[in-house]
């Protein structure tokens, strides 16, 4: 008896590890259970609530640690005795008590397999996927909503969209081209702006336009800011009670514009030096835009549609591909032949597309073609000029009254912008060569 003394306290560290893991596994677990407890209808007795999943987490931990320290069939056994478990689980549920579903079973055995990542030590990877799990079991209700929503052509792109991300992807060449096209490169910048822009899609499309046009061309800028100005157009030309809530809503539309605009360049520097060089000017720009909104007159919230193209559509994707590997080989050359003006002048690119003015210009400078002042300012540029193309886009499919609010208020926006612009950018050229 005295000998097992000593032996317990020489296995402190092997005892202190066992116990960490069976907190954490049972904190998964009653984490997932509480929430299969919560949506139990009154008076039905569950199959599984807190203490099943809470038990399932900790014998997936004590399974697979046994099998670490012993022998490794016993996780095999415990993997098939869950196994088990979960297909009796999903006869009582759908046989017995004619509930249809598999949901809970499936969580169930997903839960015990959290325990056994957990006695491998993937702590981080088991904490991410009890927190995804329990989302997704918490969400049943907006996400069957949002499915139903879902054209079949959306549906379509969808799975279109995640061939290219995981067969096309890992095919493409991680090479460079011409000292500036890297096609996995333009790939993954593609696959990223179109995620964003799927972001606002999903929000858009699961809340609809009830909530008020601005709302709507809010969310419309981030997926695509001239076919959201365009929408609203057409909404106000139909109904002219309607135009003073698109005139909010294409100011709105711009304003989170420049905000897509910085996360791109977030998204191709990742050191965040161009971000930092565009802060400035772009967050002026939309605290300018809001002051704008907020000191027009109200309008109720009406019922109208706004009707994008999903982003996870390959067409919008491959011309995104295309502009951004064009404009980067005319910047490439603009740059040789004129220097730093050559590449403002590629500014000019922001009538089609500031996001892919924005993508190209941190590219460059990303490769150090170009300072990141100039790729900085030449995304601002962009962004001005995709604000001056709206202009035109209103005169030419909006009512004359929209035409008048969106020239006035985006004339004064861009000789602001192009003053601040001025002034930052002598700033970040000062701030460049302290540097």
């Amino acid at each position: 008896m005295l000998d097992i003394v000593p032996q317990f306290f020489n296995n402190m560290d092997i005892n202190f590890d066992f116990f960490e893991k069976l907190a954490l596994a049972m904190l998964i677990g009653i984490l997932i259970g509480i929430e299969r407890e919560h949506r139990r209808p009154e008076k039905i007795e569950l199959i599984a609530g807190v203490r099943s999943f809470a038990i399932a987490c900790i014998a997936g931990m004590i399974s697979s640690f046994l099998a670490i320290k012993i022998n490794p069939g016993i996780l095999i056994i415990s993997l098939a005795f869950f196994a088990g478990i979960s297909i009796l689980y999903i006869y009582i549920k759908n046989i017995i008590l004619r509930t249809p579903g598999i949901t809970g079973p499936i969580a169930l055995y997903c839960t015990f397999l959290l325990g056994v990542l957990i006695s491998y030590e993937f702590f981080i990877p088991a904490v991410a996927g009890a927190v995804i799990i329990t989302l997704l079991l918490a969400e049943k209700q907006p996400l069957h909503s949002f499915a139903i929503k879902l054209t079949d052509e959306e549906i379509l792109s969808a799975v279109r969209f995640l061939a290219v991300v995981f067969i096309l992807y890992p095919l493409t060449p991680d090479a460079l081209y011409m000292d500036v096209i890297n096609p996995r490169t333009i790939l993954l910048i593609v696959i990223f702006v179109a995620t964003v822009s799927f972001a606002s899609f999903v929000i858009m499309k699961n809340m609809g336009t009830e909530k008020g046009i601005p709302i709507s061309g809010m969310l419309g800028g981030l997926v695509n800011s001239e076919a959201t100005t365009g929408a609203l157009c057409a909404i106000a030309k139909k109904r002219h009670e309607l135009i003073e809530s698109s005139f909010k809503g294409i100011i709105m539309c711009n304003a989170t514009m420049l905000i897509r605009n910085l996360v791109i360049a977030l998204i191709v520097d990742r050191s965040g030096k161009i971000f930092l060089f565009m802060l400035f000017p772009m967050v002026f720009g939309v605290i300018y835009s809001a002051v704008e909104v907020f000191d027009s007159k109200n309008n109720s919230h009406v019922s109208e549609s706004i009707q994008l193209q999903s982003p996870f559509a390959l067409s919008p994707a491959i011309k995104f591909a295309f502009g951004f590997t064009g404009l980067s080989i005319v910047s490439k050359f603009a740059n040789l032949w004129a220097g730093a003006a050559g590449v403002y002048a590629t500014a000019l690119g922001g009538f089609v597309s500031s996001a892919v003015v924005t993508a190209s210009a941190t590219a460059l400078a990303v490769n150090g073609d170009v300072s990141y002042s100039t790729g900085a300012i030449t995304a601002i540029l962009a962004s001005l000029v995709s604000t001056a193309n709206k202009m035109i886009l209103v005169k030419w499919s909006g009512p004359p009254k929209l035409g008048g609010l969106i020239n006035k208020t985006f004339t004064r926006f861009i000789i602001v912008g192009g003053i601040v612009l001025v002034i930052w950018g002598f700033f970040v050229n000062y701030l460049t060569l302290k540097l």
